[in-house]
């Protein structure tokens, strides 16, 4: 039983909120309360972000022309065309870690970690990151074809960067790890 106590004040809109939750969970406010810190507590990134900060970002990447807005279905339709690891085409293969290499250079110089890193493609939209403990991060994509495309771009874009990653591929998601350089890389 937790042992310490606090009194919070609430207005008559958090306090009509409170006891719908109360009602249709039928758990103390107490625990209502408790459960809710703790969910806080797991969202406070995306909780505390503010709109704004990301809308700049938006418009700073999309008014140089250098990244457009893409439908994710015409995007999985492409990857689609290529899903096979048995026909894909060398030359998309070089293409994409040509990207990828260049993206290394320019990374190099605006990131310093793998979170970063992934901060970033996440704001993209290419995939959802979640952390899991130091230097280590769960990554989810939106499909399968995806998954594989920026899986090898992201071996290929994080090169130049001072640490290495080891890859760990599970059905759904992939665990990214950032290791200290000279650490063998999970190829």
């Amino acid at each position: 039983m937790p042992s310490d106590r606090v009194t919070v004040s609430l207005d008559d809109d958090t306090r009509e909120t409170l006891q719908r939750l109360h009602d249709q969970s039928d758990e103390s406010r107490s625990e209502l309360i408790r459960q809710a810190i703790a969910f806080y507590a797991a969202n406070f990134d995306s909780a505390t972000a503010s709109d704004s900060d990301h809308l700049q970002t938006y418009y700073e990447m999309l008014s140089t022309g250098e990244h457009v807005l893409l439908d994710i279905d015409l995007l999985h339709a492409l990857l689609g065309r290529i899903d096979d690891p048995e026909t894909r085409d060398d030359e998309f293969l070089d293409t994409i870690d040509q990207v990828a290499d260049y993206h290394a250079q320019e990374y190099a110089d605006r990131f310093d970690s793998l979170g970063d890193v992934l901060e970033w493609l996440s704001l993209c939209g290419f995939l959802t990151v979640r952390r899991a403990e130091a230097g280590s991060y769960h990554v989810v994509f939106p499909s399968e074809q995806l998954r594989w495309f920026m899986v090898r771009f992201i071996r290929g874009s994080v090169a130049d960067l001072p640490f290495e990653i080891e890859i760990e591929e599970s059905v759904s998601k992939v665990l990214l790890t950032e290791q200290e350089e000279g650490t063998p890389r999970d190829e």
